[in-house]
């Protein structure tokens, strides 16, 4: 654990302030459905939230809609009521809000979460005989700093937060974008989109029909098979009549001021393509540093050790919810299986809080 607490060294902190026995990180549904649950038994909990409410789905583009339909982004047991079959973004925001709002739920905003670090509490001759609190720091969006103190933690913080880089130059140039809001500015202009999955499909489509020049370079000879069954054969089509052009099996090497250079097994093996915008639509990752400084074991591709049965991990009181569990691959935990992660975990934090209280009965 050591260098876990970051920029708490030498700050000062009380610590006879009040001790949660859960502190939920991030307000997204899986941290939501944990909320909802420690509330139902009782438990002293607070969320804290980097960003606002469902922050993912927020800065989801606007035009967005689900792959899945209402009933399984239920979360609480209220229900989702859509005159659509596949709900749009508008609709899930105004849906958290009703659930937030419903059970009251405790969250704070704009609260990014610097350090998590479990710390041994006087009691026992040994580690295990020892009663453990963790000791959490935080930063406010205005730069407050404040410590928070939790029997029990939960990491329910997704992925969508952070980008996967290509790592390559130019990648941090103005026009280069790892999230796609709307098409408008970027009619009659010559758009680069790398990547071959559903937002790389989606957001090829919506830049053609709205007058954009339209190259998908994917580094496979095909696109993703994941892709929404209503996507898949439209941009497919599109591809095949030259309406959007794709250079399949190729990689970018280099992104430069107006244009973009690739490699490929085609002939000459090197193309540079001209691009007034590029979004490099390459899929996201959880925050896999703030995990290994509060002392989750990370396996080859990212994945974090924790028990399936309950989702604590090799850190005793530390658990995680949705898309913390994923690693590298994000392809199998959406919210439709991540809403229930924190109702099994509370489940168990609570019967356990149940059986100390016992044994000092």
């Amino acid at each position: 654990m050591e260098g876990a607490r970051g920029g708490m060294e030498g700050r000062d902190y009380d610590r006879s302030m009040s001790v949660r026995d859960l502190l939920i990180i991030g307000a997204g549904p899986s941290g939501l459905s944990a909320a909802i649950a420690a509330k139902q038994r009782g438990l002293d909990y607070q969320v804290v939230e980097r960003g606002v409410l469902v922050n993912s789905i927020f800065n989801f583009p606007p035009q967005m809609v689900f792959f899945t339909t209402p009933e399984l982004l239920e979360i609480g047991r209220l229900p989702f009521v859509s005159p659509f079959e596949k709900p749009t973004r508008a609709e899930a925001l105004k849906y958290y809000r009703k659930v937030v709002e419903a059970f009251e739920l405790q969250i704070s905003f704009e609260e990014t979460v610097l350090s998590v670090e479990r710390e041994l509490q006087p009691g026992g001759e040994t580690a295990a005989e020892a009663s453990a609190v963790f000791v959490v720091e935080t930063r406010s969006s205005r730069g407050v700093h404040r410590v928070r103190h939790a029997r029990n933690v939960i990491f329910a913080i997704g992925y969508y937060d952070a980008a996967n880089l290509l790592n390559v130059p130019g990648e941090d140039l103005p026009h280069v974008h790892h999230y796609y809001s709307e098409p408008h500015p970027y009619y009659r202009r010559r758009v680069v989109i790398v990547g071959g999955g559903n937002s790389a499909a989606e957001w090829a489509l919506d830049l053609f029909r709205s007058g954009a020049h339209v190259t998908l370079v994917h580094r496979h000879p095909e696109l993703k098979k994941t892709i929404k069954y209503w996507v898949k054969p439209d941009i497919e089509n599109r591809i095949k009549e030259g309406s959007v052009a794709a250079r399949f099996n190729s990689c970018v090497t280099e992104i430069r001021p107006t244009s973009v250079i690739i490699t490929s097994e085609r002939p000459g093996g090197t193309e540079e393509l001209p691009a007034d915008a590029v979004f490099l639509l390459v899929g996201y990752h959880t925050d896999w540093d703030l995990m290994a400084r509060a002392g989750i074991a990370l396996g080859d591709t990212n994945v974090p050790r924790y028990d399936p049965n309950t989702f604590e991990t090799n850190v005793p009181g530390l658990f995680l919810a949705g898309g913390a569990i994923c690693g590298r691959d994000t392809s199998n935990i959406f919210i439709e299986n991540g809403r229930f992660h924190g109702e099994k975990i509370v489940a168990t934090i609570a019967g356990r809080l149940e059986n100390i209280e016992k044994a000092e009965g």
